[in-house]
């Protein structure tokens, strides 16, 4: 059978490189097609650095809700005003970003084990950075129009609109495929009145420039210890709060540590932007409690998809992916008012009903 043609990124980065065999790639990545390769300089030496040449892969479901046209456009207006991100090189007309040599935080420490020091100085370090990069000094192009992005320190609008891209793009955009698996662990519509009435009473905090997906793998480690920051496609203008929040809430880090980042945060950011850290002693819990509610529905949907669709996936994989969507139900239950968590069997159970339900045609069990 005929090979298929390279892909729109693959192609861009031969064309860029002009050597097909020092392209390396696709890199593992959720959101994007990724090649990296190195590029000659012109001086006749061999090139120090390379660069990545991405597309955004067909087909994705966004769970996240974007605020930039462009990522590499954001990287240039950020040069010299945050520290340890990507340089962005036009080459031809394509917008290159450099490839950060190194290994990723959770490939150093893994989820759940504590950061070393020095690496945790650098979080704060960027978290500083962030705040003082404020709505008027960050001219680029948004995704969103003007009427829907809220004022300045309007924290319980930016909360809501989060909470309304969660119901209409993760849960009603998605009802169509995922309904039964919805009402099988016992959520509906009615999660997100139970939602928004648990997280609303925000305290006003001035906005500033977010990650808002600061998580293990997205920080870069150098061979000199340095921290990087890649993957800032999810950035967002809104509340410094919830940058923290989202931040503890993927990074799981242990208690005391938390704790620790926590307190050095809101000295940090109210030493760059007064009053961005007022009221988090109250505000953070609704905060993680809003990343936990969200959790419940992306992750139930990527769940489903990983699994399936077929009529007989691995059953030592199925009762995995149970035992963890109930400990994410349990996180959000008083969140979305949830009367009770259906065990892990039974969450087992209504992925592999979803799973034969989607199975191709002519498709059957395994007897």
């Amino acid at each position: 059978m005929p090979s298929e043609p390279p892909s729109t990124a693959r192609r861009r980065a031969v064309e860029a490189c002009g050597d097909p065999g020092v392209v390396e790639g696709p890199l593992q990545g959720h959101h994007h097609e990724t090649y990296v390769f190195p590029l000659d300089d012109g001086s006749g030496a061999a090139p120090a650095d390379r660069w990545k040449c991405r597309e955004p892969r067909t087909g994705l479901l966004w769970f996240d809700r974007r605020c930039f046209d462009s990522e590499e456009q954001l990287l240039t207006a950020l040069s010299g005003r945050i520290s340890g991100i990507p340089e962005i090189r036009d080459f031809g007309g394509l917008r290159l970003q450099r490839f950060v040599e190194g290994r990723t935080l959770g490939a150093v420490r893994g989820s759940g084990l504590p950061v070393p020091d020095g690496l945790l100085r650098q979080i704060v370090g960027l978290f500083r950075e962030l705040a003082g990069v404020t709505p008027e000094t960050l001219v680029v192009e948004r995704r969103c129009r003007a009427g829907d992005r809220p004022e300045d320190g309007d924290t319980n609008g930016f909360l809501d609109r989060l909470v309304s891209f969660t119901e209409e793009s993760v849960y009603r955009s998605n009802l169509g495929a995922f309904a039964t698996l919805f009402e099988d662990v016992g959520v509906d519509g009615d999660a997100f009145k139970n939602l928004r009435k648990h997280v609303s009473g925000l305290t006003e905090r001035p906005f500033c420039l977010l990650h808002a997906d600061l998580h293990r793998e997205n920080l870069i480690v150098d061979p000199e210890q340095r921290l990087w920051t890649i993957d800032w496609e999810l950035a967002m203008v809104g509340d410094p709060l919830y940058d923290l929040a989202t931040h503890l809430y993927l990074m799981r880090y242990p208690e005391w540590q938390a704790r620790r980042l926590t307190g050095r945060w809101a000295s940090t950011v109210e030493d760059v932007r007064p009053g961005a850290s007022q009221g988090w002693q109250h505000d953070l819990g609704l905060l993680l409690a809003y990343k936990r509610a969200q959790s419940v529905f992306t992750d139930l949907i990527r769940a489903a998809l990983s699994l399936g669709p077929g009529p007989d996936p691995d059953r030592r994989r199925l009762g995995r992916t149970g035992g963890r969507l109930s400990r994410i139900l349990a996180e959000a239950a008083v969140p979305l008012g949830l009367g009770s968590v259906p065990a892990p069997d039974r969450i087992a159970d209504a992925l592999l009903r979803w799973c034969r339900d989607h199975a191709p045609a002519g498709g059957g069990a395994a007897g």
